[in-house]
């Protein structure tokens, strides 16, 4: 029997506290070691025991979250799941943690139906264990089993065997989950401002989405935002899909552009990479190129093979340059990957492609 994940909440809230410990309790791959109220506390127990993975609230009393992270990140890395509840700047704060060395972000369950309790403890708990297979690394602050699986079928039926018809509009769509975050400022960033249009699923919470595209357009060449349903895909533009929307690649005539929608969870996720590439296969076939990135589990592996299957061309991240190689590997045993190549040569390559 393999060892059980540790984990450390920390989190100022009582009742928070003790319904991450039942969340992640209920999951036999987990244990948790303490439930504390604030980094002090934290620290404390740090002295007697060192967990696995932690999850750590953004804002708290005495040390805020972000603080805390920078001191665990410069001193002893452990993989850290920020938690938040987004409310009011959280989301912008959230990002910035991600800068600073956070392997995830998920949002603090909230009372609600039976349906969104059940989903949020699929999402926490595989969070954590994507965050326990991290290879995290010293580093100073930076300034810059479970319910049912779906497939993308519960969003969007399988595309016909029919094959596209080129134009001279290529697209790209890209998929990224644990480690995406910084892999995508890499690779966007690389980019100039004739780029051709990209669409992509990043593994995040509602609202971060939003915070994420704003940072990340500051940063590129290319206009970044977050999809809105009927954004036209055009050159020089990426579209990053909402948190908790799926997002899908249409065309009409010569136009291409996203349709965002609810839905059930699809490979655990939503938005999910699979609903994505799929529509890639059926509405641009040839025209399309895909990305896999880093990231835990599968979502995107059976998309891509679609996608390669309708014509188009696809490239995923190397094991070396992931901080999980998850999605990729998965879609690679598919023969889903034309090429694999590290991080710093996909933007070039993507470019070709697309010429």
């Amino acid at each position: 029997m393999t060892d059980k994940i540790k984990v450390l909440i920390v989190d100022d809230s009582a009742v928070v506290r003790q319904t991450l410990t039942g969340i992640l309790s209920s999951d036999p791959e987990i244990e948790v070691l303490a439930a504390v109220g604030d980094p002090f506390a934290a620290a404390e127990r740090l002295k007697n025991s060192i967990p696995d993975v932690i999850t750590l609230d953004v804002e708290m009393p005495r040390m805020d979250g972000l603080t805390f992270l920078k001191k665990i990140m410069s001193q002893h890395p452990i993989p850290v799941v920020m938690c938040s509840s987004l409310a009011g700047g959280g989301s912008e704060t959230a990002v910035k943690a991600m800068e600073y060395g956070a392997v995830e972000i998920i949002t603090k369950p909230k009372v609600g139906t039976k349906q969104f309790l059940e989903e949020s403890r699929i999402v926490i708990c595989d969070a954590v264990k994507a965050a326990a297979q991290v290879r995290v690394r010293r580093r100073p602050p930076r300034t810059l089993v479970a319910a049912p699986k779906l497939t993308a079928d519960a969003v969007l039926a399988k595309p016909s065997s029919k094959a596209m018809i080129q134009t001279t509009e290529k697209v790209v769509v890209v998929g990224a989950s644990t480690g995406g975050t910084e892999a995508l400022r890499d690779f966007l960033t690389a980019l100039p401002a004739d780029t051709p249009g990209i669409v992509i699923v990043q593994h995040m919470p509602e609202n971060f989405t939003a915070a994420f595209s704003k940072r990340l357009d500051s940063l590129c060449r290319i206009t970044v935002k977050e999809a809105e349903d009927g954004d036209t895909v055009v050159r020089g533009r990426a579209l990053i899909g909402p948190g908790n929307r799926h997002v899908l690649l249409k065309r009409s005539g010569a136009r291409y552009y996203v349709e965002v929608k609810d839905g059930p969870l699809v490979s655990r996720h939503r938005p999910s990479v699979d609903v994505l590439f799929r529509s890639a296969a059926r509405y641009a076939g040839k025209n399309a190129v895909g990305v896999i990135m880093t990231g835990m589990g599968d979502d995107g592996a059976k998309g891509m093979l679609e996608m390669k299957e309708a014509g188009a061309f696809n490239f995923a991240q190397d094991e070396a340059s992931c901080v999980v190689f998850g999605m990729p590997k998965e879609a690679i045993k598919l023969n889903a990957v034309d090429r694999v190549l590290p991080l710093e040569a996909l933007a070039a390559a993507v470019l070709r492609e697309s010429d």
